[in-house]
């Protein structure tokens, strides 16, 4: 088909309609356009046709939107010297890239990402601007998974010593030959490692309990100072047979 759209026979009678994902031929582009909605992925640029998002209202989204919701209390309620200082703080930062595009930073969003992290960790709010922080190397590493008639353990790796609050994140397992993963959740600090070794068992099955051998546990870890966080660091491993 033209512009590289796909088909397939979704109806009894066979005939060719648009698949729901389509990869394209087409500029970068993000975002909804009429009925329908282009995204970039690893494989191309796609598109597909909208759909009202699901929304389970589960503990984790109801807890980031009242942080959220927190926060824009909170900048509503900062002097005008305070929120000078944070689009000081802000000025020469940039958003994340999309698109290999980024814009300018603002105080307000600094702000509500920097008391957001914060929460996620069980931390207080600020209401003036941290000094910016200076990340060191994270010493986080391979995360090992052991099976010992049915008791699973998974460990990473920890060759330093790493920032005071370093975040666990992980997805639910995939099967062993998946090479990429993401939408992480947050499972919680990084607990104190003993001899080079940081046991993360009870904070992955608190959040998926349940763990089949012969699957891939993803796991990110990221260092957070004064609720700025550094780049992600990503592991894996296959769950062994006991």
């Amino acid at each position: 088909m033209p512009n590289g759209l796909c088909a397939e026979a979704t109806t009894r009678s066979g005939h060719a309609s648009l698949t729901i994902n389509m990869k394209i031929l087409d500029v970068p582009q993000s975002g909804k356009i009429g009925t329908m909605v282009s995204y970039k992925t690893r494989y191309g640029q796609f598109r597909r046709r909208y759909v009202v998002p699901r929304d389970p209202h589960t503990a984790s989204q109801i807890a980031r939107r009242t942080t959220m919701g927190r926060a824009r209390f909170l900048w509503g309620k900062l002097t005008d010297e305070q929120r000078a200082a944070w689009n000081g703080s802000a000025s020469g930062n940039r958003t994340r890239p999309s698109l290999n595009q980024s814009g300018r930073l603002s105080g307000y969003l600094l702000f509500i990402r920097t008391n957001c992290n914060l929460a996620a960790i069980g931390l207080p709010e600020i209401l003036d601007p941290p000094d910016p922080p200076r990340f060191g190397r994270n010493p986080v590493g391979q995360l090992t998974i052991t099976n010992t008639k049915g008791d699973i353990s998974l460990k990473l790796s920890v060759a330093g010593k790493p920032a005071k609050y370093t975040i666990v994140l992980g997805t639910k397992p995939r099967t062993a030959g998946t090479t990429y993963a993401d939408h992480f959740t947050i499972l919680g600090v990084l607990p104190d490692p003993d001899r080079g070794v940081s046991d993360i068992t009870d904070l992955f099955l608190a959040k998926y309990p349940v763990l089949h051998p012969g699957s891939r546990v993803f796991i990110q870890t990221v260092q957070q100072i004064n609720g700025c966080q550094d780049l992600p660091k990503l592991t894996s491993a296959v769950v062994p047979a006991a």
